[in-house]
């Protein structure tokens, strides 16, 4: 048999051997139940304090809409007043003198007419901060399920890798038992020893290190999920979702990602806070009605009753200034939002870039560290062969024990970054949410609490009864 037919078969039956040592690192004994990423997604998309936060951020900025369309609406102010007085009125030589207890209560009704176009415009203000926090609300929802997946694949990673390093430990010290043996009968020098000693103190090391980094992968899982990594799953493929070229993706991340949408949204809302601004240099016209009752007023009137409605006009002309430089600076605070647009773009067409390479590079690297993985399995095997005839050295063993630890440890590497990236460039089209991955969640829906608000009149308890 060829050496190139052997290493085939040894690349098959490593790359299978070798993953179902993988599933059954992260999944346990067979019959328990493991948690699936979807199902971890789905935990962190009700549990995340920050994507909860945001979502209440947005409903806090749905109440823009309704402050702003108070300005079409009338005001009503009741104030009342009690007090005491002395009064002396002296007139065509009579005098009237004595102690009074004024009191009276008026009810006023403003409703403005026109102001400069500041209340539509302050409307269309608040309705584009409403569309742009929601795609800052999608923003986050991506970001925490890309953080959940990331999180999910460190902590399958760490499990694995702290499976071979125990492995690796496992078969030093089984090489240096044996080297031991060998020492004993003359047939090794004691520098044999010490180099299977090295290697096994080094693996150690690398057992604790392990040990380390799962314990650090698994509370990151905790802050981001909300709940302890149990027993994991290997997470289904979602590469179908990916567009088939590099171009596709940036195209489609050009037009959905919510970073982009959110600024451009922006955008809208800061050229109509121009308009807003300027809107304090037009005329304001307001209707006023007001009814008055007053009692004790003076010496001779005991009760007296007034109503008036008004039409006033106030023509600014000039405020100190003040007007014109929030003109100036709302102009500025436009000219960066549409910068930002740009940015925005300019991230996303990175980012496509990056993770599209990233995810290349895995697929490559996990054909050659299969391959690599089969080919030092079977260099092991031999090499150990000639240890044991004296046609090797203990170094040589120990490299090719070195050798095939790094090579399945560049798999499992390469296999987490491939997951990763696939699920980045999901990110980046704008897709990684609830409903696109179809997890089985309650979606949470911002239109829902906007329509509640949108046109209420009074009252001071939140839709969800707070």
């Amino acid at each position: 048999m060829s050496l190139a037919t052997r290493l085939r078969r040894h690349a098959v039956f490593a790359a299978v051997a070798f993953a179902a040592a993988l599933v059954a690192a992260v999944a346990g004994t067979a019959g328990a139940q493991a948690q699936s990423l979807d199902s971890a997604l789905a935990s962190a998309y009700v549990n995340n304090p920050t994507l909860n936060s945001q979502r209440a951020g947005t409903r806090a900025v749905d109440e823009n809409v309704p402050q702003a369309l108070s300005g079409y609406r009338p005001s009503l102010v009741a104030t009342a007043g009690l007090g005491a007085e002395y009064q002396r009125i002296r007139s065509q030589g009579q005098v009237a003198k004595g102690n009074l207890w004024p009191r009276g209560f008026s009810l006023t009704a403003t409703q403005t007419i026109f102001n400069g176009f500041i209340t539509a415009n302050s409307t269309r203000t608040a309705e584009s901060q409403v569309r742009g926090s929601r795609e800052t609300l999608r923003n986050t929802e991506q970001t925490v399920l890309y953080s959940g997946v990331t999180a999910y694949m460190n902590v399958i990673q760490a499990i694995a890798l702290l499976d071979l390093q125990r492995q690796n430990l496992a078969a030093l010290e089984q090489e240096l038992r044996a080297t031991r043996d060998r020492f004993n009968v003359g047939e090794v020098t004691r520098t044999d020893v010490a180099q299977a000693e090295a290697r096994v103190a080094d693996a150690q090391y690398g057992v604790s290190q392990a040990v380390a980094d799962l314990s650090a992968a698994r509370a990151i899982y905790r802050q981001v999920i909300g709940v302890e990594p149990g027993k994991l799953s290997t997470p289904r493929s979602i590469e179908f979702m990916i567009p088939g070229s590099l171009s596709k993706v940036i195209d489609q991340g050009l037009a959905n990602h919510p970073a982009v949408k959110a600024s451009q949204f922006a955008v809208d809302a800061a050229l109509f806070q121009v308009k807003v601004a300027e809107g304090a240099l037009m005329p304001n016209l307001n209707l006023q009605g007001q009814v008055t009752q007053s009692y004790d007023s003076s010496v001779s009137v005991q009760q007296s009753s007034d109503a008036a409605v008004t039409l006033n006009l106030a023509v600014p002309i000039y405020q100190g200034g003040a007007e014109y430089a929030t003109i100036r600076q709302s102009k500025e605070y436009l000219s960066q939002a549409r910068i930002e647009v740009d940015v925005n773009r300019d991230t996303v067409r990175s980012n496509a870039v990056q993770a599209w390479g990233t995810l290349e590079a895995a697929k490559v690297q996990i054909e050659a560290a299969q391959s690599a993985v089969a080919a030092n399995t079977l260099a092991l095997e031999g090499v150990r062969e000639e240890w044991r005839v004296g046609q090797r050295t203990t170094t040589d063993v120990l490299n090719a024990q070195r050798d095939l630890t790094n090579a399945k440890s560049a798999l499992v590497i390469a296999q987490r970054d491939r997951v990763v990236a696939a699920y980045a460039l999901i990110s980046i089209i704008g897709r990684m949410d609830a409903v696109s991955l179809k997890l089985k969640v309650p979606v949470y829906n911002p239109v829902v609490h906007y329509n509640q608000v949108r046109d209420s009149w009074a009252g001071v308890r939140t839709p969800d009864g707070k």
